[in-house]
């Protein structure tokens, strides 16, 4: 790890709480700022690329991020993948194709999936209360678990404050109560079901229900249910104490303020995130995953129908957007939707969805971006990529 830090989930593109914090000096890596337009390689920047391509140059180019990677399937199942910049600024590596990356918030979808089997399986009720399998575990100023569903969990409108806004400097494992602990000193933010405001609160109580109901850890759940059932070779939901990313990958890096040099910070422990934002995968298994998920392959369809029933959420995820059962719908300018959740973690970002009619895209950079400008050109890839 390396360097000053945010801790910021984001889910398409805004942030969803932040938290700063110093790492050891003696293991970061600091990379001088580099021309930007010396980011991009000579493949990438071969004549006349696709537009693909050229998207994830200008991310590199304009955007600053040392590099940016994505994975496009379309319709009849083909697939590309595209990559630019460099991977590791330390050593000049190139990207690796399709390499892993932290995904972050898109870690939302796979517990909601995973409370929606448990609903199918009449294990667990999406309108009971989280008291019913937390029996008084959740008090605080405003707050009562007698009063807040399942639903209003997975749809954010629970009114519990985030937790990630209010975590100290210790780089070191957390235990999801004590994350718990940390949102409960503070008071709600509105009344369970009248308003929606983006918490990772939400999720880590979902994962705590979780394993309450199944008897299993949370990361053994999605596993089995998800990873495994359908082939995401390489996803998985980090072991405690494992701050390594387990195969290639691109470097993660962070900056603050904007004209200092980068700092490396690839390896953490990611466990402050667990339920709401722990997991690893590459832009290919993400795309297989929402469009499995899509495609009914992963919910009965009256639970699926349940995920997509959404609520504004264009506060947080911009024009049009909407969010389903940690599921987000974002109109596409090429007319539709795209659904998906996307994702925050220090050094990576993650934006993509998927179509009804079997479009998919995911694209990663290796930084996360703050400004406006540059989380609406992460989100502009995306769209090329499923419009084109």
């Amino acid at each position: 790890m390396g360097g000053q830090k945010r801790r910021v989930f984001r889910s398409t593109g805004r942030q969803h709480g932040t938290r700063r914090q110093i790492l050891p000096a003696a293991a970061a890596v600091t990379i001088g700022v580099m021309t930007l337009g010396a980011l991009v390689p000579p493949a990438a920047s071969a004549a006349r690329p696709d537009a693909v391509q050229q998207s994830l140059n200008a991310l590199v180019r304009d955007g600053g991020t040392p590099s940016a990677s994505a994975s496009v399937k379309g319709p009849g199942g083909r697939n590309r993948t595209y990559t630019a910049g460099i991977g590791d600024l330390a050593t000049g590596a190139p990207v690796p194709v399709d390499g892993q990356v932290r995904i972050g918030s898109n870690t939302k979808t796979f517990v909601a999936v995973v409370v929606l089997q448990l609903v199918a399986e009449r294990r667990l009720g999406l309108d009971a209360t989280v008291e019913t399998y937390l029996p008084g575990l959740v008090r605080g100023e405003g707050i009562d678990g007698r009063h807040i569903t399942v639903r209003q969990l997975l749809q954010h409108t629970s009114g519990l404050p985030d937790y990630s806004n209010r975590l100290g400097d210790d780089v070191r494992y957390y235990d999801p109560r004590e994350l718990l602990a940390t949102a409960l000193r503070h008071p709600a933010e509105f009344v369970p079901g009248k308003s929606w405001k983006y918490s990772n609160t939400n999720y880590v109580l979902a994962g705590l229900i979780v394993q309450k109901v199944t008897g299993r850890p949370l990361a053994d759940e999605i596993d089995r249910r998800i990873i495994k059932r359908m082939g995401l070779r390489h996803t998985y939901f980090p072991a405690p104490g494992d701050v390594r990313i387990r195969e290639p990958h691109p470097h993660g890096y962070y900056q603050e303020p904007a004209g200092t040099p980068l700092r490396d910070i690839t390896e953490m422990d990611p466990s402050w995130g667990w339920a709401a934002g722990q997991m690893i995968s590459t832009n290919s298994d993400l795309n297989r995953f929402f469009t499995a998920l899509l495609a009914g392959r992963l919910l009965p369809a009256a639970q699926l129908v349940q995920m997509r029933a959404t609520v504004p959420a264009e506060a947080t995820f911009g024009p049009g957007a909407r969010y389903g059962l940690g599921l987000v719908s974002r109109p596409l300018p090429c007319g539709g939707l795209a659904w998906g959740h996307g994702g925050s973690f220090p050094g990576y970002e993650t934006r993509g969805g998927a179509t009804d009619d079997g479009r998919a895209a995911n694209v990663a950079v290796t930084m996360q971006f703050t400004g406006e400008a540059a989380r609406r050109s992460l989100e502009r890839a995306v769209d090329t990529a499923l419009c084109r």
